[in-house]
């Protein structure tokens, strides 16, 4: 048995792009045991975040995609914990509109493994969403961290600049629907999840162009 666990934390903010701004409420997901975690998705309140990660050392920042409301705060939380803050390659102009003055420290790729508390989490390249949208899978414990890139109902958003609906539709089907069906999907926002609960319903939503 691990001891590691999967904590949960909501922040409310706005998301911002293409000219509008809306009133969102993030997922902040902890991953990791009384040692060491990381934090993927590091939305609108650093405060929050640090305090809910407390003495523990933080191993990094993930970033499943690079919307505002999903890094806003990675730079002040990694300024006060020193953690690296990691996204895909593929998304750092994304990153560049929210903070033009700062970098992250590492890019991620597909199939990339950050182990932490005796856990592996592989990034899965999920795009669609975002051209560097990812999906990270924790097999051991049994979930996928999906961002923004499949929810409880159907794919994200694909509506505003740099995301394409075939794309996204395609990184479900090929990267995310052949998980274990019992795979809990954890989301950027909303509730929660199984693969074998979304499944049945890929090709409603091809055929709603969802």
């Amino acid at each position: 048995m691990t001891a590691a666990r999967i904590e949960h934390l909501v922040t409310s903010g706005t998301f911002s792009l293409d000219g509008g701004t809306w009133d969102v409420e993030n997922n902040v997901w902890i991953v990791g045991d009384d040692e060491e975690v990381i934090v993927i998705d590091a939305a609108h309140d650093a405060e929050a975040i640090d305090a809910a990660v407390g003495d523990r050392r933080l191993v990094a920042i993930v970033c499943t995609h690079g919307h505002d409301d999903h890094i806003d705060a990675a730079p002040a939380l990694a300024d006060a914990t020193g953690a690296p803050i990691l996204i895909h390659l593929d998304d750092r102009l994304l990153w560049k509109h929210t903070h033009p003055d700062r970098n992250p420290d590492g890019y991620l790729s597909d199939l990339r493994r950050i182990s932490v508390a005796g856990v592996e989490l592989t990034a899965l390249h999920t795009p669609g969403h975002t051209p560097g949208a990812i999906s990270l899978h924790a097999p051991e414990l049994g979930t996928v961290f999906t961002g923004d890139t499949l929810f409880a109902g159907g794919p994200g958003a694909t509506g505003r600049s740099y995301s394409h609906f075939p794309t996204i539709v395609r990184s479900i089907r090929d990267r995310l629907l052949v998980l274990p069906p019992e795979t809990v999907v954890r989301t950027g926002h909303g509730e929660s999840t199984t693969i074998g609960t979304e499944a049945p319903h890929l090709e409603e939503w091809i055929d709603r162009g969802y």
